[in-house]
């Protein structure tokens, strides 16, 4: 192999995806053959897949030297698995890309262009639309976006994809952070360095279907919102402070007018949703609070993010 070559390493979380690997490493490879300055491995994560997925992985290294694997000993979720594929990648640039081809393989070489000939540290990518996409999850995930970026100080880009080419300096930051529940898109974002990003059009997946539910991206979602924001805290702070103040107010306007008016107090349903009312925001604020120490809770457990059970490095 000659010296002045790069290596481009491959990042593919994989879930229940026996259907799309043939189909993405065809692509992967043709796209590959066309970069003649640079070198690929591909490492494949197998993230506990219940279907062929890892009988379809081991048979690749053999016909494919470039292709490595791992495969976990259970489901760990997306976030461990990009966390074991950037540990395990080798290359000068590591790009993360999923298995269904809804990230396309196609915009690679634009993408190592931009790091090498323009300078940046990071091309990723967005998308320019949700065609195909459910019109509830796309509402909440504008949603989620704008809501975040009011609350964090860490800004995160609206249609944002995990699919980017990065620089080794850029991979050796993101994996120098050592928190277990991690928020890739934000990680991303909070490690700084230059950043291009490419639109594309969204399309839709080459088989299978989605391993996200709508409850699966709202506790997600949630993580993104713990992770890089403390403002919840202070907005339950100031509920508390609020209510505070109007109790003291509520009771000084029904002491004026029993001593003005000798008017008894009057309006039990209205106390009673009021009490209701109360109740429910100091249960918010409660599984706010929690929230957080839940998180603290799980780190200072200090359990791995992940478990491999075979592999072919």
């Amino acid at each position: 192999m000659r010296h002045d070559l790069q290596k481009i390493s491959l990042v593919v979380p994989c879930y229940n995806e026996e259907e799309s690997i043939p189909l993405f490493l065809e692509r992967a490879l043709a796209v590959a053959a066309t970069m003649q300055r640079v070198t690929f491995e591909i490492i494949f994560i197998d993230d506990g897949s219940k279907d062929g997925t890892l009988q379809v992985l081991r048979t690749l290294p053999d016909l494919h030297p470039e292709v490595k694997y791992l495969s976990f000993s259970r489901n760990f979720g997306k976030e461990a698995a990009l966390l074991a594929g950037l540990e395990a990648s080798t290359g000068d640039f590591v790009a993360v890309i999923d298995a269904d081809l809804q990230h396309p393989p196609e915009l690679l070489p634009q993408m190592y262009q931009g790091i090498v000939e323009e300078g940046f540290d990071c091309v990723a990518t967005r998308r320019i639309s949700r065609a195909g996409e459910p019109k509830i999850r796309s509402f909440f995930s504008r949603r989620f976006y704008r809501l975040v970026n009011r609350i964090s100080e860490t800004e995160m880009v609206d249609g944002a994809t995990d699919y980017r080419l990065m620089t080794r300096q850029m991979v050796d930051a993101i994996l120098a952070l050592k928190e277990n529940n991690r928020f890739s898109k934000g990680l991303f974002s909070w490690v700084g360095f230059s950043t291009k990003w490419i639109p594309f059009e969204n399309v839709p997946r080459v088989a299978g279907e989605t391993k996200w539910s709508f409850w699966q991206l709202f506790m997600y979602s949630l993580d993104g919102i713990v992770g890089f924001s403390v403002k919840p805290l202070a907005i339950a702070s100031l509920f508390g402070v609020l209510f505070f103040f109007l109790a003291i107010l509520g009771a000084v306007l029904i002491a004026v007018r029993w001593l003005i008016f000798g008017d008894p107090v009057q309006g039990w349903a209205s106390t009673i949703c009021l009490i209701l009312f109360v109740s429910g925001t100091q249960l918010l604020c409660t599984g706010i609070l929690g929230q957080y120490m839940a998180k603290t809770y799980l780190e200072t457990k200090a359990r791995p993010a992940y478990i491999v059970k075979e592999g072919k490095p």
